[in-house]
């Protein structure tokens, strides 16, 4: 058995859309999670148009993803920060403060996309930070880092039914730590700068955190755990989360580069976190706010 999560922004699911899909692919009765927001219903095989139904729905601004009906609430969350629980890059608005913001894009876009190797483009976007003062860390935390919407409930939610969060990032630990302890993270894992008198360094501790480490800490925490990656939700956006992302018994390309979203098989481009509890059965009602 399958289920069809469908999934918009608040206000934007039309009804009859939803009635009229479930229709012709013979689909159960429509359970909706959220009002004109997300739904579901039941399918007892992968209809054949899948594809071509999910471009339509994507022109229609809504988020199409077909799962397995079983297992579908996870035990393990794994998430990457930037530009998945936060909006930013946090290595570009180092680089912005430092006032060699451009350079420093132009390479992450590219190690994003899977166009340059994650350590290779790290390195050399750190070196460019060589001589700026650790304050500059300070005031990127303070004055441009927000979060994205419905992270707060994922976890709250998730970790109310008893699932472990970890937070597992290409960035940088100064950050990562912060933003677990805001969003309620159990751990979080990422490269650390180095610094030496107060002053950055250029440099970046080894080895790197990048996608092989994230792969191997989903092995990590299901062993120590006790589960397997059956069990494991994970979020991401760039081509270093593919591994972990297809490794996942539900990997999430959350408003992915186009080179990741086309290797993921669950893709959310409309809805925020919150459509990661949506696709695992839970209602707005059952979710849980701080």
């Amino acid at each position: 058995m399958y289920v069809i999560s469908m999934i918009a922004q608040p206000g934007m699911l039309d009804g009859m859309l939803v009635e009229n899909i479930s229709n012709a692919w013979g689909g159960g009765s429509v359970d909706w999670l959220a009002p004109d927001e997300a739904a579901e219903f039941a399918l007892s095989r992968q209809p054949d148009n899948l594809d071509t139904v999910w471009q339509s729905c994507q022109a229609m601004g809504v988020d199409l993803v077909l799962q397995s009906a079983g297992n579908r609430r996870k035990t393990l969350l794994i998430a990457d920060m930037d530009s998945t629980m936060i909006a930013q890059e946090c290595i570009d608005e180092l680089a912005d403060v430092a006032g060699v913001g451009e350079s420093v894009k132009a390479i992450t876009a590219r190690a994003m996309n899977g166009e340059f190797d994650f350590s290779d483009a790290l390195r050399e976007r750190v070196a460019l930070l060589s001589g700026k003062p650790e304050s500059i860390i300070d005031e990127v935390l303070r004055d441009r880092i927000t979060y994205v919407t419905g992270g707060d409930v994922l976890l709250a939610t998730m970790k109310a039914h008893g699932a472990y969060a970890a937070l597992v990032s290409g960035g940088f630990t100064a950050f990562s730590a912060q933003v677990a302890a805001h969003l309620g993270f159990d751990e979080h894992r990422a490269n650390k700068l180095i610094i030496e008198d107060n002053i950055l360094t250029g440099s970046v501790a080894y080895p790197i955190l990048g996608k092989e480490a994230k792969v191997t800490a989903l092995k990590d925490l299901t062993k120590r755990l006790g589960i397997t990656a059956a069990d494991v939700i994970a979020v991401g956006d760039g081509a270093n989360d593919l591994g972990m992302l297809t490794l996942a018994g539900t990997g999430v390309a959350l408003h992915a580069k186009p080179a990741v979203a086309a290797q993921c098989d669950v893709k959310i481009n409309f809805g925020d976190l919150s459509a990661l509890l949506f696709l695992q059965g839970y209602a707005k009602d059952d979710f849980v706010t701080l």
